[in-house]
């Protein structure tokens, strides 16, 4: 049974027993909002990150969620990617494609990837200008406090140095502002290029959800959960600047992640 609660500026936090419980609670959650924002406006709009998230999605192509999800109102993106060939293993798009997409009924036309033959700079500057039009078109909703598009779901993972998306302790693209996906041609981790949504994007969506599994993980989630002396700077952890201005933050850990926490 996981252990559950609210942090009162932080949000929900849920400690799962093993990764088992999580994959289950986590495609739940999935498919109930899959449902709700269906219900709502027709369309349900998913960020997906790369590592190990996905692999904790892979029920969703397992019964009954392969039936009971409308995939066909499913809209896909990605909170951050590789810039290499959609076949190269280090693609995000080929992790989802492999293991999730390509076993479930998502129209092509509506997973929304990367230009890989460009450089990322380009990449970036393209994949913003493809989710602008889906905005003006409103297959996309419109945050309500801000330019920035309000994706109904934004699932990312989070590195044992609390990086999030593609944004890195004190990288210059955490301060990044007025564009909506930035690009990185000197990424700490391999490979070097990459693009990324902005803060102020994952900031917009209604609904985040951070995933962290492992001990590896404890003392970035302390960090970025738990109430720390005023001195302490934000931007060497970019978790900590998750922070939605008009929507959800739940945390999935298991309990090796969740070890540190001042509640555990």
């Amino acid at each position: 049974m996981a252990l559950t609660w609210t942090h009162k500026d932080r949000g929900e936090i849920r400690v799962h027993e093993n990764l088992q419980e999580l994959s289950i609670d986590l495609v739940d959650y999935i498919a109930e909002v899959s449902e709700a924002s269906i219900k709502e406006h027709g369309a349900f709009c998913i960020v997906l990150s790369g590592g190990s998230l996905i692999s904790l999605m892979g029920k969703l192509i397992e019964p009954p969620y392969d039936k009971i999800i409308d995939w066909a109102k499913w809209y896909v993106f990605w909170a951050d990617e590789r810039v290499v060939a959609k076949s190269h293993d280090d693609s995000n798009y080929k992790l989802a494609k492999d293991n999730l997409l390509s076993k479930v009924n998502v129209f092509p036309r509506h997973i929304c990837s990367i230009n890989d033959t460009v450089s990322a700079e380009e990449a970036a500057a393209e994949y913003e200008f493809a989710i602008r039009q889906m905005v003006r078109t409103r297959t996309v909703a419109a945050s309500d406090n801000s330019d920035c598009p309000k994706f109904d779901l934004i699932l990312l993972g989070m590195g044992s140095d609390g990086h999030v998306a593609s944004l890195f302790p004190n990288h210059p693209a955490l301060l990044v502002k007025d564009d909506w996906v930035t690009f990185l041609t000197d990424s700490p981790k391999p490979p070097p290029e990459r693009i990324t949504f902005t803060l102020p994007v994952i900031n917009s969506a209604a609904r985040v959800v951070v995933v962290a599994t492992g001990e590896s993980k404890a003392n970035a989630i302390h960090l970025a959960i738990d109430d720390l002396p005023k001195q302490e700077s934000s931007l060497s952890l970019p978790a900590r600047l998750v922070h939605p201005s008009n929507g959800n933050l739940i945390w999935f850990m298991d309990k090796p992640a969740g070890s540190k926490l001042d509640k555990v």
